[in-house]
């Protein structure tokens, strides 16, 4: 079985972080590995307080994880500051240095989901680790999967419609393109909050194409950004070609918002393991 790694903050709700992101990998029958890079305290009513974890321990952790276990495709989410994201851009560039290296082992997909902001307005990310972000972590992954808000932070591009997205993706990847020195990235920018909710996919060459969405009516909407991200890694890992991952992972979500049911006061969580729990007529 491949093993994945998921590098992002705990929430103990398990609506989103490393716990979600772990049962992802499990609906998509891959070993989950993790490094938890804050806690959270929060519930589906929200986050209350983060708190960081040291970035030599989250060092510690990846190099751990890489010599004995490493990873067939990694996940990147919630960050909390710029140590960590120095540390984390750090590993990913040492994984491209081994793809450069050794050309018979599959390259290894990195996917990165910019989590800035809770959706109670809690911030994540401070100032400086998103300048890091855009400096030094986003060349060095293959692909970024901003929501509407997160794709107009990192663009500097004004979002207000759905005409918007394939200039604003357009712009993302021409800035990253200059500071990784042509190293092309990906963004599957997610249309969740638009009607229709369709998202749009700019693949590394620059082909674009838009991913028709259902709206599905209901209150458990928590991590669906965590789990697009998540099953679209996992799709990559298993094989499917870019577009068809996306499309994979656009339909994993869907379902997992149909099939979930009323947890906790709040925004409750999707049903990430709903595959396994599928029964057939």
């Amino acid at each position: 079985m491949q093993s994945v790694l998921t590098i992002a903050g705990f929430d103990p709700s398990s609506g989103a972080g490393v716990t979600a992101d772990l049962m992802v990998f499990a609906a998509h029958r891959l070993y989950g590995t993790a490094c938890v890079t804050a806690l959270t305290v929060q519930s589906t009513l929200g986050v209350r307080t983060t708190h960081a974890t040291h970035a030599a321990v989250v060092q510690a952790t990846l190099a751990c994880l890489n010599v004995d276990m490493p990873p067939a495709g990694v996940k990147i989410g919630m960050l909390a500051n710029a140590s960590n994201v120095r540390v984390i851009s750090e590993y990913a560039a040492k994984l491209r240095s081994q793809d450069d290296e050794i050309a018979e082992i599959p390259r290894v997909p990195i996917v990165l989901d910019p989590v800035l902001r809770s959706t109670s307005g809690r911030e994540l990310l401070d100032r400086p680790g998103i300048a890091a972000l855009q400096e030094r972590l986003l060349p060095n992954v293959d692909w970024v999967t901003p929501n509407l808000d997160e794709l107009a932070a990192l663009s500097g591009e004004t979002i207000s419609r759905r005409d918007d997205l394939p200039g604003a993706c357009e712009v993302l990847q021409n800035t990253v393109d200059r500071r990784s020195g042509g190293r092309r990235l990906g963004v599957f920018a997610t249309g969740g909050h638009l009607d229709p909710p369709d998202d749009f996919l700019l693949l590394p060459n620059g082909e674009g194409f838009w991913l028709p969405g259902e709206r599905v009516v209901t209150q458990a909407t928590h991590g669906t950004g965590c789990a697009l991200s998540s099953a679209f890694l996992s799709r990559l890992v298993l094989g499917d070609a870019p577009r068809a991952a996306a499309s994979a992972a656009k339909s994993y979500v869907t379902e997992a918002l149909r099939t979930a049911t009323k947890i906790g006061a709040g925004p409750g969580p999707v049903n990430h393991l709903w595959p396994l729990l599928h029964v057939e007529d």
